[in-house]
């Protein structure tokens, strides 16, 4: 069949990758995709919220299988866009419709979501402009640290987390005066600080069924040590040496089923992925977001697990066959490193050419920020590219990574030097 993932970054990359290699893809499109996905794929400039021309692309490419990769379209309603017109209501979509996007495009939402249906997680309050004066005093009588989540989508970026009250109540003011996250920040709740070490579960539903892929651990902060302003994502780790069988049935029993029996009960048809951000407190998983879509970098280390063909997944849950499907995962550990421009993730300059390694055996090379131009791949993004090295240890997991990174070339490139140390050094405990 003919498929379009709808993207343009490392994730829509990895996709692209996995669903090429599917003896049930025919001809595969991305839209606006990039250097990466321009080698694999016929790349379509349309902006991921375009929807009347995403559906002329469809329409002319007769494409069956659509995959939404951003958060963006899916909280816009492409999905609900999709199922309301007459000629593409046949086409298979991967994607939550709007209601169910809320997981992701609302903290607020999200949060009494949990409550509701008792998914473990930290106990927050949230603020609006009209209320900053209860805002400020209420962070008078918390202690810190201080977690503060603008409630809409802020790129991965609209979560600040601070020892000092007083740098707290400066980032509550300009958040809800200031506009310093735009109309994301209108709501920002203020969040119990939850310790321990973070992963992510992934889950792919068809409304009734669902799969549990690979788990991950990403590295959000630009500095290593996890220093500095939060990012995108730096890096990822899968499998997680702390989520063993035990914690991912807990995992299951405590935070996947309820989710999607409240979707249900909801009345909302679930078909897609659920990304859950968690926290392992004590050996017990607290849930610190959905999002309503694979994650990034993240995926770049769960995809190049899964042996089951892609496009057969994908097929299944949109079929809401998914209890049909045997999952089969590569035991080998996935690290990638994230290489970012110089100055993210505040500003960054594009444009850049690169010089980008071949990948080794067990290795995989994903665009994220890039785009092909007659000079060569020049720099289109803060975070540029990510290398993915595979192996049965994490160490050299890491080693293949890391080695690849130090081989990409542009100015002034910056990655993080330790990503997965931290989860070696768990080993040594």
């Amino acid at each position: 069949m003919n498929i379009l993932i709808i993207g343009s970054g490392g994730r829509e990359h990895a996709f692209a990758w996995k669903i090429a290699q599917s003896k049930n893809c025919e001809k595969l499109f991305v839209t606006p995709g990039n250097a990466g996905t321009a080698a694999i794929a016929t790349n379509v400039d349309i902006k991921v919220d375009d929807f009347q021309k995403i559906k002329e692309l469809v329409l002319a490419e007769n494409i069956k299988l659509v995959v939404v990769g951003p958060e963006d379209p899916l909280v816009k309603g492409i999905v609900d866009f999709f199922k309301a017109d007459k000629q593409l209501k046949k086409v298979k979509i991967i994607g939550p419709e709007s209601r169910g996007a809320q997981l992701e495009g609302s903290k607020d939402f999200s949060k009494a979501f949990m409550q509701k249906y008792g998914v473990p997680t930290a106990f927050s309050e949230t603020f609006t402009k009209e209320t900053l004066a209860k805002g400020l005093a209420y962070l008078d009588q918390q202690p810190g640290p201080y977690v503060l989540k603008a409630d809409g989508l802020a790129a991965g970026k609209g979560v600040i987390i601070t020892e000092s009250r007083e740098e707290a109540k400066a980032s509550l003011t300009e958040m809800l005066t200031a506009g310093k996250f735009g109309s994301a920040g209108d709501k920002v709740l203020i969040e119990q600080f939850l310790k321990g070490i973070e992963l992510s579960v992934f889950v792919l539903s068809d409304g009734k069924n669902y799969v549990i892929l690979p788990e991950a651990k990403d590295y959000k902060r630009i500095g290593e040590g996890d220093t500095g302003l939060n990012t995108g994502g730096m890096g990822a780790v899968s499998p997680v040496p702390f989520a063993d069988a035990d914690f991912i049935k807990k995992v299951e029993d405590l935070v996947v089923k309820p989710t999607l029996a409240g979707l249900q009960a909801e009345g909302i048809h679930y078909v897609g992925f659920i990304f859950i951000g968690l926290m392992n407190d004590n050996g017990n998983p607290m849930v610190i977001e959905y999002n309503a879509r694979m994650g990034d970098p993240e995926t770049e280390v769960v995809l190049p697990r899964i042996k089951t063909d892609m496009v057969r997944l994908l097929t299944a849950a949109a079929d809401g066959k998914l209890d049909k499907i045997k999952l089969n995962i590569n035991p080998k550990t996935a690290v990638t490193t994230m290489v970012v421009a110089g100055g993210y993730p505040e500003e960054y300059k594009k444009g850049d050419l690169m010089e980008i390694p071949e990948a080794e055996k067990d290795s995989v090379v994903f665009h994220a920020g890039t785009q092909l131009t007659q000079a060569g791949v020049v720099t289109n993004g803060g975070r540029v590219i990510a290398l993915t090295g595979m192996a049965r240890t994490m160490a050299a997991a890491i080693r293949k990574s890391q080695k690849m990174a130090r081989k990409v070339k542009f100015k002034k490139k910056y990655f993080r030097k330790d990503i997965g140390q931290d989860l070696m050094n768990y080993f040594k405990k």
